[in-house]
């Protein structure tokens, strides 16, 4: 591994203990250019890790707590009127920094929800007509609850495709929760900690990701995954062009994060669930909370009906 890249995932694990593998997807879809969705229980430490992961990479780091009466100005920014100049001036909005906490995204309405979109896609909102372009990097890390508690709204397939993973982060292990109950808890720390990277340095490592080969014999693999979502018929719709690549973005981050430069099999497995769980559906899954176990056992599904070399 890079030592810079591991001197990342370290300092963010000394606060969240035991998730390395989480801390890894995470960095993985940063490096990638993506967005990261968590999905989990409340206070199984998402903030925590969207803080830490801005604080060691030194980026600017806003949080917005979503509710069902944020409106998307309240996202986007506004123009408001200055009597003195008889003008009107742009207020931007907190989406205009490099990492964004949409904390509980699914505990605001759908209209609002959608405000993101082009943010997420283009990297720029567009307001009163006129296009503004967000900093580099600009990262979404989103928070949601599972979608059987109360007061949420199901993130629809287009936004959801925007967001290059969802992971969970899970309970703790016992040893962690030991240091918790003996009131040792890392959060204390998160004040103290100094980057250890700088933005040359990202920008050049998101760089190197598109330097990964991939052969073609391994191209073929995630061809005949992709479309094995599309024609078995316990899909009910399969994985698009931009979820394909997608795919193989992330795996080129996860083999450069493992320090090499060409594409592994294990690569495009190792991210399978983050990347392709929530992108397709099953054709039995018709209510909304069965859909995240849905996702998992299809990836399953894929991961062993597929072999890594085509059958003769």
């Amino acid at each position: 591994m890079n030592p810079l890249i591991n001197k990342v995932i370290d300092s963010v694990g000394l606060i969240l203990l035991g998730k390395e593998k989480q801390v890894k997807l995470a960095v993985t879809c940063l490096f990638a250019r993506g967005h990261l969705l968590i999905e989990d229980l409340p206070g199984m430490g998402k903030t925590t890790l969207a803080q830490c992961l801005a604080r060691v990479l030194g980026l600017e780091y806003v949080r917005v707590q979503f509710t069902s009466d944020l409106l998307p100005a309240d996202i986007l920014g506004a123009a408001v009127f200055n009597r003195e100049t008889s003008e009107f001036r742009f207020i931007k909005g907190p989406v205009f920094t490099q990492v964004l906490l949409a904390d509980e995204i699914n505990r605001t309405t759908p209209k609002t929800q959608s405000a993101l979109l082009e943010a997420m896609e283009e990297r720029q909102v567009t307001i009163d007509g006129e296009t503004r372009p967000l900093p580099e990097p600009f990262f979404v890390i989103a928070t949601q609850n599972p979608l059987t508690q109360a007061g949420t709204y199901p993130l629809p397939e287009s936004q959801l495709d925007r967001f290059l993973m969802r992971i969970s982060l899970g309970y703790p292990n016992r040893a962690t929760e030991q240091k918790l109950f003996k009131g040792i808890d890392p959060r204390q720390k998160l004040p103290t900690i100094e980057p250890v990277i700088d933005l040359n340095k990202l920008t050049q490592i998101q760089a190197l990701v598109d330097e990964v080969k991939a052969t073609d014999q391994l191209l073929d693999y995630l061809q005949r995954l992709v479309d094995f979502t599309r024609d078995d018929e316990s899909f009910s719709y399969g994985l698009s062009p931009r979820g394909a690549m997608a795919w193989l973005k992330a795996a080129k981050a996860w083999a450069l994060i493992e320090g090499r430069e060409h594409l592994l099999p294990d690569d495009l497995q190792v991210v399978m669930p983050s990347v392709v769980g929530h992108r397709v559906r099953g054709v039995h899954s018709h209510t909304t909370s069965g859909k995240a176990d849905s996702g998992r056992s299809l990836v399953d599904h894929l991961l062993s009906s597929v072999d890594v070399l085509p059958s003769s």
